[in-house]
């Protein structure tokens, strides 16, 4: 059931029709429990609220399926916005950028173009740009991109998903670069990726233990309790610089938790997204916690006093009749199985 459950919700955020339609909806769904606003202000908010608690930000100005050259250059204007914005109102965070937002599927010396100038603004700041990693079919050339760029600006890192086989491998190719160790968020096939939970989760240890053996910095991203506790007593049993990472989680997640870690005097980092192209995000979020699906369905039908909502938007008509049917029907079967 999980699997199936992670598949529908994954289908949904290829789903480019349903993106572009989302746009135009705004945040529904219960999409505004995980993102943050759908514009800057809104998100600084949320910025300034947790950076009173000791915690910093990776701000994600949400985009996909960019093909047009002009859409492109928008987006990059967009995020060099947010480089300015974040040193003007002198906020505590950095920023995270898909490649494919800023034209890795139209032609990669573009990209590349348009990411060097996103870097030399957040240089000149002192601003840290993580470069997201997405699907397998764009890992090498954003592997590519990032190695490249390194060369010329200390600034930037990537992501490292330990559901691939090649994670460890990359790793030695990277030790010099700040990385953020996830498990990863899309579907992969069996020819490149693990498919169960256990051996995920064993790759994500293993990744991050070697990793804290060097010296570059590593944010590790998980909001798996189990993984957040064997990652402490490692840190604690080889007395490892607490400088040397920090712990991170999606906004909207384990939010005592979050507070917790950095109570405890870990560095902490909640990934902030924001923005009108939220759709492919939320979806994801919905694969990767389907335990969300029963409170989203709850928020966007119901009010407080429990009543069926009326004048529902396309959203919440297609979205949520989509949602419905297939949990209906999942749990139909489920229940004649086990009366057989």
């Amino acid at each position: 059931m999980a699997n199936l459950t992670r598949d529908f919700f994954i289908a949904l955020s290829n789903n480019q029709f349903l993106n572009n339609n989302a746009k135009r909806w705004g945040l529904r769904l219960g999409a505004e429990k995980f993102v943050a606003g759908t514009d800057l202000p809104r998100a600084a908010e949320r910025v300034k609220e947790l950076n009173e608690r000791g915690i910093s930000v990776a701000l994600d100005n949400l985009g996909e399926f960019v093909s047009d050259r002009s859409e492109a250059e928008a987006a990059k204007n967009q995020i060099l916005q947010v480089v300015e914005y974040i040193h003007e109102k002198k906020l505590d965070g950095h920023i995270t950028v898909k490649l494919t937002q800023i034209g890795l599927d139209i032609d990669q010396d573009f990209c590349m173009d348009n990411m060097r100038e996103i870097l030399v603004k957040a240089n000149e700041y002192n601003i840290f740009v993580n470069v997201d990693m997405e699907k397998y079919i764009h890992y090498q050339p954003t592997l590519n991109i990032v190695t490249a760029l390194h060369k010329e600006y200390e600034n930037i890192g990537t992501v490292l998903q330990t559901y691939l086989y090649r994670t460890l491998d990359d790793l030695k190719d990277l030790e010099n670069v700040r990385l953020r160790i996830v498990k990863g968020a899309y579907k992969e096939s069996g020819d490149v990726a693990y498919q169960s939970k256990e051996e995920i989760d064993a790759n994500f240890m293993e990744t991050v233990k070697e990793r804290l053996q060097g010296e570059a910095f590593t944010s590790i991203a998980t909001h798996d309790h189990h993984l957040i506790n064997q990652v402490k007593k490692y840190v604690e049993a080889h007395q490892i610089d607490k400088r040397k990472f920090e712990f991170q989680m999606l906004y909207g997640f384990r939010v005592e938790m979050q507070y917790a870690l950095a109570e405890e005097g870990y560095h902490f980092c909640t990934y902030i997204p924001f923005g009108d192209d939220w759709y492919g995000y939320f979806m994801r979020r919905l694969a990767e916690r389907p335990q969300n699906i029963n409170l989203v369905l709850k928020d966007t039908l119901y009010t407080e006093n429990n009543r069926l909502k009326t004048g529902a938007v396309m959203a919440g008509a297609a979205g949520v009749a989509a949602l419905a049917f297939f949990v209906g029907r999942r749990s139909r079967k489920n229940k004649k199985l086990k009366q057989l």
